[in-house]
């Protein structure tokens, strides 16, 4: 076979030759890596996608036992009617997000909730509790954010949690009168959606309109009873963002396994026929070398 070559090569430039065989080997090769790479992401986004549904079966569980701290705390609002006073609003707005992505659009929807009413009123001062919120936010809305808190979203959040960023945000030293903790409230496995809950300074509740209806109440009890509502609150948003997280994560993380799949066997199809065309063309150059060798002789 090889004597039956070697004059061909004489007849065909080398170059031509071995360059279309470069080439077919060299695009092999990197739909092999491509091919390899995807296959890899594929395992990676499966496994988060497990992770995730086992989190969300527990932030599940987690969420319908905090429920009742969020409703308790508003119903004290509602039955009182507190209501700031409009001439002298200093608006406090917490955002509840995480560190964490690749998650869909959780803590986009919260940040763009907020920027709009930024927009409007660039005097509202922002916590923001996650470093998801902070990046979105601090694009155009530095000068706003009051204080940022880290580490949340790689442990289920707890009470204590929300007791200490509540010590937090009566130490930071901004007197507001009102403002709203802005967080995802979960629906179903598929949806989620941006809600707030209003927060009130002592003082817009020692003006409210049905405050008499409650028998002693000074000053310090409502001061300890507002310190425990937000801290109530607190813990609630973030038990209904943690959990729709998850969900918007697993969901997230099997479109993605998805998408990997139908990838994968376009890769698979492309590189076949590839392989099946370098064969082929070298099948045709000997071919085609041993019959220009019979007609020759």
């Amino acid at each position: 076979m090889f004597k039956s070559v070697v004059p061909v090569l004489g007849q065909v430039p080398a170059e031509m030759l071995f360059g279309q065989q470069n080439r077919g080997m060299a695009t092999l090769k990197a739909i092999s890596i491509r091919l390899k790479s995807v296959k890899n992401i594929q395992k990676i986004t499966q496994s988060m996608k497990m992770v995730s549904a086992a989190k969300y079966s527990r932030a599940e569980r987690d969420l319908k036992q905090a429920r009742p701290y969020g409703v308790g705390a508003q119903q004290f609002y509602e039955k009182a009617e507190v209501a700031p006073k409009e001439e002298e609003q200093k608006k406090l707005y917490i955002a509840i997000t995480s560190d964490r992505g690749l998650c869909g659009a959780v803590h986009t929807g919260v940040a763009r909730f907020i920027r709009g009413d930024l927009a409007n009123d660039p005097s509202i001062q922002v916590i923001c509790v996650g470093d998801k919120s902070r990046a979105i936010l601090q694009r155009l809305y530095s000068k706003n954010i009051a204080m940022v808190c880290n580490e949340v979203g790689r442990l289920p959040p707890t009470f204590l949690d929300a007791a200490k960023l509540t010590n937090a945000i009566i130490n930071l030293g901004y007197e507001y009168t009102d403002g709203k903790i802005i967080y995802n409230k979960f629906k179903s496995v598929v949806s989620y959606g941006v809600a707030d809950l209003p927060i009130f300074s002592l003082k817009c509740v020692e003006s409210a309109a049905k405050l008499p209806v409650y028998d002693s109440l000074d000053a310090d009890v409502i001061q300890n009873y507002l310190e425990f509502s937000m801290a109530s609150l607190l813990f609630y948003s973030m038990k209904e963002g943690a959990c729709s997280e998850q969900s918007s994560r697993m969901t997230a993380m099997d479109n993605a396994s998805k998408n990997a799949g139908e990838m994968i066997d376009k890769l698979t199809l492309t590189f076949n026929r590839t392989r099946q065309a370098v064969i082929t063309r070298e099948l045709i150059e000997i071919i085609s070398g041993a019959a220009a060798l019979e007609s020759k002789d």
